[in-house]
């Protein structure tokens, strides 16, 4: 399950995804009748819209032993949300997974055989964070890699500004909550910030493109499907 943020913003993300979940002997499909899940239409109140949207992708990906996200956000829509919209959501709910998550609990894996040889920030975003609990299997996923020069992030646990909606609605607010982050990255030394979720990486890297600092935001399953044989190379 791509995201439609994903599918549409960072493709690259997307193919990160199949690359490793392939490598690690997975048999992967992109059902090309997948939109979005629902959960702006969920959040901004249009309860009946995101139930719609919620039935479809229940019917997009019934029948297939896991589905898995690059998205705590869209992930945790579907897993603790669709349930209470529709009875039909039921199965697929069970069977959704964050990637880091499915990694480490599913896979049983957190030695992925990359290699990323670069200094590099975690950012672990609110609703993995809150609402899937995925805890540490990100840093775990990080600690693995070789080459790769993981850096703690001041205020980690605290949220980048984005929410959504929120960052329309609160910019203020948001561009104070994003100017912290950015400060906290900084502090950091890393030339690369990662999380779970393109949604808080295009606030958190547009804000650090635009004050040219030379940090590069990148999605944990890019630099999980980079090896030294097939190394990541920027496209963004």
């Amino acid at each position: 399950m791509a995201t439609c943020l994903t599918d549409t913003l960072y493709p690259d993300t997307a193919r990160a995804v199949v690359r490793l979940l392939e490598r690690l002997g997975c048999d992967v499909e992109f059902p090309d009748a997948q939109t979005c899940c629902g959960q702006m239409h969920y959040n901004t109140g249009y309860r009946r819209q995101a139930t719609t949207l919620a039935r479809h992708t229940a019917r997009t990906f019934d029948g297939y032993d896991a589905v898995v996200a690059p998205s705590g956000s869209c992930a945790g829509m579907v897993r603790d949300l669709y349930p209470g919209l529709h009875r039909s959501t039921v199965r697929v709910a069970g069977r959704t997974y964050e990637l880091s998550e499915f990694l480490v609990d599913v896979l049983g894996v957190t030695d992925v055989g990359a290699y990323f040889p670069h200094r590099v920030t975690y950012h672990p975003t609110c609703h993995s964070l809150r609402m899937l609990g995925v805890g540490d299997k990100p840093l775990r996923l990080l600690r693995a890699v070789r080459g790769l020069d993981l850096v703690e992030l001041p205020g980690a646990r605290e949220c980048c500004g984005f929410g959504g909606t929120f960052a329309l609605k609160n910019a203020d607010t948001s561009t104070a909550m994003l100017a912290d982050k950015m400060q906290g990255v900084l502090d950091t030394g890393a030339r690369v910030v990662t999380a779970g979720d393109n949604s808080c990486l295009m606030h958190i890297g547009g804000g650090l493109s635009r004050l040219n600092t030379g940090v590069r935001a990148l999605h944990l399953a890019e630099i999980l499907a980079s090896t030294e044989e097939e190394p990541w190379v920027a496209t963004r």
